[in-house]
């Protein structure tokens, strides 16, 4: 059921109790002795993953005989339970149905598809946005997707309340139980619940089918389409906590924190009289308090917002160095019996921005050193498992970054999950902006979800609005914040404004912190006009790099891996650090983007190319040159990269350029030196020396003194492979997954820099691998393989373990080369309560 502005406000108005307004009377609080206890886990509610053995297949969004009789009648929707589709009968036929687990994403295994008429040069072609896969309107036989699951339910069942909980399905999901219609969404990035408990089979098999509609997008890059998130399904007692209806909100002052618990009841069953008991552990594991709420009375059918309060002293505070997490266990106790739990994890930290000083966490100044990201990556799209999402928040963290922009649509619940424990700020963006109903849900549906998270320090309403300097746009804008603030008042606003002609008009009038995109050299001019804004750069340089290339050369549709290119709208790294990271009032900036990905591969945007070269990071995740730069300036290490590779033709110029924190760096080629460069803050330093083959050393010095040397010899042909991993052992649960890199090398191992030899992958034990890639913004290989082509060196296998514990060994090979193998142990885990 949608939900109107006035609900939204009127449920944020309830959930959000203000300390002031909380009675302590009644309410008996326990503050235990530090006594060691273990991380808590819900003892009482059964939740369930629905993740494995599912079938897909595809519909059609043009013909109803291929789409399993949907809409093949007006009548579809006659009668509940009935007629629907053919896909619901329980005695289907599975023969031609695909075997799969989720997440799913089945538009990266789709074949690439160039547009049949393209524009004529230069001009763009709006199917590159897309990664010209064959997904959309023109594609009918790839664009519907049916997804079906059996399971059986107990007796034991009946009485409760049974809550199917989908975290992400892109897009238009149809949800059919036992042949009913049980609800729908449209939204591809909101997680949504749906209460099945009238339509199940207690004793019996229950058949669960959902049809999604990608036809249709909601962005203008890669999307994917499928059931890409978890699927969950709640037991619960009659009287329960409501989906996502737990908030603990905390505020700092002085030497300790204010925590209000915001507690969402819904009582199902008959009236009734209940108490909340909320049980706060700290980091160590060791409990801190104990809240006994007063005993309630609820009517039938009452939903209701329990609040409790309680006074932390000496609070271990969360910040990115440091990501401290209290858990929070809400029970709910019906005749001394805990009918209802759930475990709910929180952080305490203050945040403020200041219009003159930047953004301020635990009352400490913080530069923000932020990347904007999309959610896919190489061999797997949107479908990310939650072991590669950890991996991916903390390549970031390894050149310095400490912030995440979700661009530009609510992240994946374990993304968050892994900014908490790992330590990175982010700001959380809605997809739409916009106050019509859907859109207010949405934008509702996202702040209850996630405004637990500590790592979140601001909401994002908007990116690049075409109403964003209008008063319809204001308006808007208003409403949106009034919805914010009502769920959430502990966060400020923000919306990501380009164009420096935008800057202060429109939106800007309601938004706590302005975000600009790009042109961050005009931000002081900015300042001076409006000196009360905060500001933060909400996108970044989108410097253009591939990585490898250092030769410029537009037909290839490859751009160099200096940082010299960029759209006309963007900038170099140098020049948005230089403003920013120099001025208070900025309070840092988010890069566009940290990892390269599918679509938008500008300035390319035709094809052959398919995937992005904006990232820090390529689609693997293997760092270009210019994540050196970041890491000198961002990070804390000494730093001393030299590039490009020494692999030339004699007598050919070569421009090379060191990335360095250090005060001064000299090169030598062949043990001759060219000269020393002084370091200038922010900048990098470069020679343009003749190729001869042989050894080019940097040696860079701090303070007069030797600290790092830098090394590029000339290689030679390709003759052996080399695999690692910076993970020794998986998970052996079906969904623990590792990122293998593949080095091709020469036969002394040094990294043949132009190598594109055909990697094959064998896989033995327990485990398999479900994705490839090697960051190459042209290629057309398929990601769903066994094999992948090195692109300049390198490739990249997503190895995933199965269920059985052991030895899971991967072994590459090609022609011509040495093969190597790597095993990485599948250690035991207690099964995963799922159907």
């Amino acid at each position: 059921m949608g939900l109107t502005r006035r609900d939204a406000i009127k449920a944020g108005a309830t959930a959000a109790v203000a300390a002031p307004m909380v009675s302590k009377s009644g309410e008996a609080a326990e503050t235990k002795p530090p006594a060691a206890a273990s991380r808590p886990d819900a003892k009482v509610r059964e939740t369930l993953l629905l993740d494995f053995d599912w079938h897909f297949h595809f519909g059609h969004a043009a013909d109803p005989a291929k789409d399993f009789g949907f809409g093949a009648d007006l009548d579809t929707f006659a009668k509940a339970g009935s007629g629907v589709t053919s896909a619901a009968d329980p005695d289907l036929k599975l023969a031609d149905w695909k075997a799969l687990n989720l997440p799913h994403d089945w538009v990266v295994e789709l074949p690439f598809v160039p547009s049949a008429n393209p524009p004529p040069e230069p001009a763009e072609d709006v199917r590159a946005y897309h990664g010209f896969k064959p997904v959309g309107r023109q594609f009918p036989e790839t664009s519907i997707g049916w997804y079906r699951k059996s399971f059986e339910l107990p007796k034991s069942d009946l009485g409760k309340r049974l809550v199917l909980q989908f975290d992400g399905v892109f897009r238009a999901a149809t949800v059919i139980l036992n042949g009913y219609v049980v609800g729908s969404n449209a939204s591809g990035y909101r997680s949504f619940t749906l209460d099945v408990t009238d339509f199940a089979n207690y004793g019996g098999k229950n058949v669960l089918v959902l049809r999604v509609d990608a036809s249709l997008g909601e962005g203008w890059f890669y999307e994917g389409a499928g059931i890409y998130r978890h699927v969950w399904l709640h037991k619960l007692a009659p009287l329960h906590i409501a989906p996502w209806g737990v908030w603990a909100k905390s505020s700092l002052s002085g030497n300790s924190a204010a925590v209000t618990l915001a507690t969402d009841l819904v009582n199902d069953g008959p009236a009734t009289k209940a108490r909340i008991v909320s049980t706060i552990t700290g980091p160590d594991g060791r409990v801190v308090t104990t809240l006994k709420s007063p005993e309630l009375t609820l009517h039938a059918g009452e939903k209701r917002t329990v609040s409790q309060f309680v006074s932390m002293p000496q609070p271990k505070l969360w910040s990115p160095e440091d990501p401290a997490l209290y858990h929070l266990r809400t029970e709910i106790e019906m005749k001394g019996k805990v009918i209802d739990d759930q475990i709910t994890s929180f952080g305490v930290r203050s945040i403020r921005f200041d219009a003159e000083k930047g953004f301020f966490l635990n009352g400490k100044p913080v530069k923000i050193k932020g990347t904007c990201n999309h959610q896919d990556h190489a061999g797997v799209g949107s479908a990310i498992p939650d072991s590669l999402l950890d991996w991916r928040i903390q390549k970031l963290k390894e050149f310095g970054s400490n912030a995440y922009r979700s661009s530009h649509n609510p992240a994946t619940p374990e993304l968050l999950d892994a900014c908490d424990r790992l330590g990175m700020l982010v700001m959380a963006e809605t997809r739409r902006m916009s106050s019509d109903e859907e859109s207010l849900a949405d934008l509702a549906a996202m702040i209850r979800r996630d405004r637990n998270h500590p790592s979140i320090i601001m909401w994002s309403i908007g990116n690049e609005e075409p109403q964003q300097t209008t008063e319809r746009g204001a308006r808007i804008a208003f409403t949106m914040k009034e919805v914010c603030n009502a769920l959430d008042p502990t966060r400020p606003i923000t919306a990501a404004m380009n164009g420096v002609a935008s800057w202060g008009k429109g939106i800007c009038a309601a938004l706590d912190v302005m975000g600009a995109n790009y042109h961050i050299e005009n931000l002081p001019e900015f300042h001076q006009r409006m000196p009360q804004k905060p500001l933060i750069g909400s996108e970044t340089a989108s410097t253009v790099s591939t990585r490898g290339v250092y030769v410029r050369d537009p037909k290839s549709g490859y751009c160099v891996a200096y940082d010299t290119e960029f759209p006309s709208w963007a900038s170099s790294a140098e020049t948005w650090m230089r403003a920013a990271m120099t001025h208070s009032y900025i309070s840092g900036g988010f890069v566009w983007t940290g990892f390269d990905y599918r679509g938008e591969p500008t300035p390319f945007n035709r094809w052959p190319n398919v995937s992005s070269q904006f990232g820090i990071l390529d689609t693997c995740g293997f760092a270009k040159d210019n994540t050196y730069y970041y890491k000198a300036w961002w990070g804390s290490e000494a730093v001393l990269h030299l590039f490009p590779h020494w692999n030339w033709t004699v007598g050919q110029k070569v421009n090379v350029w060191c990335h360095s924190n250090l005060d001064m760096v000299e090169l030598f080629l062949n043990g001759t030196s060219l000269g020393q460069r002084k370091v200038e803050p922010l900048k990098h330093v470069e020679w343009d020396v003749v190729f001869a083959p042989g050894k080019l050393e940097a040696r860079g010095y701090k303070n007069g003194q030797l600290v790092l040397t830098a090394v590029r010899e000339t290689a030679g042909a390709p003759a052996q492979i080399r695999l690692s991993c910076d993970r020794q052992a998986l998970k052996g649960d079906r969904a623990d997954a590792a990122m293998v890199a593949v080095e091709i090398l020469d036969a002394q191992g040094r990294l043949v820099p132009d190598a594109n030899n055909l990697v094959r992958f064998k896989v033995e034990g327990a485990g398999a691998v479900i994705g490839v890639g090697n960051g190459d913004p042209r290629s057309h290989e398929a990601d769903k393989a066994d094999s992948r082509a090195a692109f300049n060196g390198l490739c990249a296998a997503v190895v995933q373990a199965g269920v059985a514990a052991g030895a899971l060994r991967i072994e590459a090979s090609s022609p011509g080369l040495q093969s190597a193998s790597l095993s990485l142990n599948v250690q035991p885990v207690p099964p995963r309560p799922s159907l």
